[in-house]
C-alpha cells in the first residue's frame, strides 16, 4: 500500500490491515487492557505509518470508523479533517469507544483540535459510560498539552470537574480525572499551583478513589520532568 494506491477505498486499507496484523500483537494488546470486538493487530507505528502514506483524507476517515474495527478506527483518528469534524460526529464516534487506547488516540490525535473541543468537555464528563466520561477528561488533558494559547482561566474554570468526578472510581475514569489534572498543572505556574493544591485536597480525602487520583497527581506534578516542563512554559510565554 504505497503512494497512490493508498487513496484508495475502505476495503483496500482493510486488506491492507489484515495482512499487517497477527494474532500475537491481538493477545499483547489485550494483557495491555486494549480489547474490542473486531481487531487485526497491527501496531500503532505501523498505523501511522500507513496514515503518513495515506494523508488526510476525511471521507475515508469517516467511512473507516464505520466498519467497526478497531485498527480501522485508530487510522480514522489519523487521517480526519479536525476542521471538518462537526460535533454530531464527535457524539456519535465517543458512543463507539470500547478500550481506553481508542479513546486516547481519538482524543490526542483529532478532537481536541477541533472547534467544539470546550463543549465536548464539559459534557462528556458528566456523562455515565464509562469511556465517555474517560474521553471528556482526555480531551481536557489533551487541549493542556498541546493548546499553546488558550487561556488560563478556561482550564482553570474545569478544575471543578475534576474536583466532582473523582470520585469515580472506575479504573479508567480515575486515570482521566488525573491524567487531567497533571496535564493542567502543566501550563502555566499559576496553573501548577492550583492543581497542586486540588491534587493534595484529594490526596487527603476519605474517599478511595478521590485519595488515588489525588496522590497519582501529587506524585507527578512534583516531579522534576514535570517541573522542568512548567519552567520552560513559563519561558515560551515571556
Amino acid at each position: 500500500m504505497t503512494g497512490t494506491a493508498a487513496v484508495q477505498s475502505v476495503d483496500a486499507v482493510l486488506a491492507a490491515l489484515k495482512r499487517r496484523g497477527s494474532r500475537t500483537n491481538v493477545e499483547g494488546m489485550k494483557r495491555y487492557g486494549i480489547s474490542s470486538t473486531l481487531m487485526f493487530g497491527v501496531s500503532v507505528s505501523e498505523l501511522r505509518r500507513m496514515a503518513k502514506e495515506i494523508g488526510r483524507n476525511h471521507a475515508l476517515a469517516l467511512e473507516l470508523w464505520e466498519t467497526g474495527w478497531y485498527e480501522a478506527r485508530m487510522l480514522a483518528a489519523f487521517i480526519a479533517d479536525p476542521d471538518a469534524i462537526t460535533a454530531t460526529q464527535m457524539d456519535r464516534w465517543a458512543r463507539d469507544f470500547d478500550n481506553w487506547a481508542i479513546t486516547d488516540t481519538v482524543c490526542f490525535s483529532l478532537f481536541d483540535r477541533t472547534r467544539h473541543a470546550w463543549r465536548k468537555v464539559d459534557a462528556w464528563s458528566g456523562r455515565s459510560a464509562e469511556f465517555v466520561r474517560r474521553a471528556g477528561f482526555a480531551l481536557l488533558a489533551s487541549m493542556a498539552l498541546h493548546d499553546r494559547h488558550g487561556s488560563e482561566a478556561e482550564y482553570r474554570k474545569r478544575l471543578a470537574l475534576i474536583r466532582k468526578h473523582a470520585s469515580d472510581d472506575r479504573n479508567f475514569v480515575k486515570k482521566g480525572v488525573s491524567w487531567a489534572l497533571h496535564s493542567i498543572g502543566c501550563r502555566s505556574r499559576a496553573l501548577h499551583t492550583d492543581a497542586l493544591r486540588l491534587a493534595e485536597e484529594l490526596a487527603g480525602s476519605t474517599d478511595a478513589a478521590e485519595r488515588w487520583v489525588g496522590r497519582d497527581a501529587v506524585r507527578k506534578l512534583k516531579s522534576a520532568a514535570t517541573m522542568k516542563r512548567v519552567n520552560r512554559n513559563a519561558e515560551g510565554r515571556k
